[in-house]
């Protein structure tokens, strides 16, 4: 495509938005609307996401051995279970460390009278998974090793975790592609009436030998020119929104915020300034291709 028919196609696509303003204010409206919407979403959502995955961190796996493995052997076992992908590291908890963190906790003073370690074959390794939802691989692995005595671990946190990662990714996927629907249906319509009322201009540029290309690029122009302003719009507005609750909820709920641990708004749009582009770009887009390729016969 030349510059002059790239300049050309601009130009008029800024013209059909312009002269069908009614409706591509309502498309936009629209876009934004449901932008906005998908934006809080998707900030609430990231949040709880980050939530689940500091818990997450903080889910282990114990593993004993069976008494008189050596402090060499275990540490080898150390290695071979960090090689494997749903791990995020491995400490080595050693007899000693074992029983200097046990009288803190819970002998105090009490400790004293102990002249022995009653804890000389608790020596373990604590594992840290970075994907919760492997764990029971990870178990069976582990307690197919033969000095493996125990292993502690809880299947519940591990399936309350995997479910609720489940249903972030279902109800996204569901909001997604609601949006893209009503979206697209708004912006099909109004790339559709540009089109009736410039139905005998492009009669004429075809029968003067003016490609389909050049006769559709208008159209498209002007649905991502549709898309682009309705997805800055609910950028801007998120991000004062965003800004005001977390200011909101850190200076009202000083207790909440020393155990949650919530985004900062640099962080949050990082991801979400690409994607709202990225989502308003492809709706505008692929609302005026399907109406142009379906209204459009000269």
């Amino acid at each position: 495509m030349r510059i002059s028919s790239l300049f050309y196609a601009l130009g008029q696509g800024i013209k059909n938005l312009l002269r069908n303003r009614v409706f591509a204010l309502a498309s936009i409206a629209t876009i934004t609307t449901c932008l906005f919407v998908f934006g809080l979403f998707f900030s609430v959502l990231v949040n709880f996401r980050h939530i689940v995955q500091t818990v997450e961190e903080g889910v282990s796996i114990t593993v004993f051995f069976e008494p008189g493995t050596d402090e060499e052997t275990m540490l080898q076992r150390k290695v071979e279970i960090e090689e494997r992908p749903e791990v995020n590291k491995v400490e080595y908890i050693s007899a000693e460390q074992a029983w200097e963190t046990f009288k803190v906790d819970y002998l105090g003073e009490y400790a004293e009278g102990f002249t022995e370690n009653p804890l000389e074959d608790s020596a373990n390794l604590e594992i840290y998974l970075s994907d919760v939802s492997k764990q029971a691989e990870l178990v069976s692995f582990i307690e197919a090793m033969e000095e493996t005595r125990e292993v502690n671990y809880s299947t519940v946190t591990a399936d309350t975790l995997t479910g609720a990662n489940r249903i972030i990714a279902y109800v996204s996927v569901g909001f997604i592609a609601l949006l893209f629907a009503v979206s697209v249906f708004l912006i099909s319509n109004t790339i559709s009436t540009g089109i009736a009322v410039r139905k005998e201009e492009i009669n004429i540029m075809k029968y003067v030998g003016a490609t389909d290309f050049f006769v559709r690029a208008p159209f498209v122009i002007e649905g991502l020119l549709i898309g682009v302003i309705g997805s800055v719009i609910p950028i801007v507005i998120i991000y004062f929104i965003y800004n005001k609750v977390l200011e909101y909820v850190m200076s009202r709920f000083p207790t909440l915020s020393s155990i949650i641990t919530f985004l900062p708004v640099t962080t949050v749009f990082q991801q979400l300034v690409p994607l709202l582009l990225i989502l308003g770009v492809g709706i505008g887009f692929i609302g005026s291709f399907i109406s142009v390729r379906k209204h459009l016969r000269v």
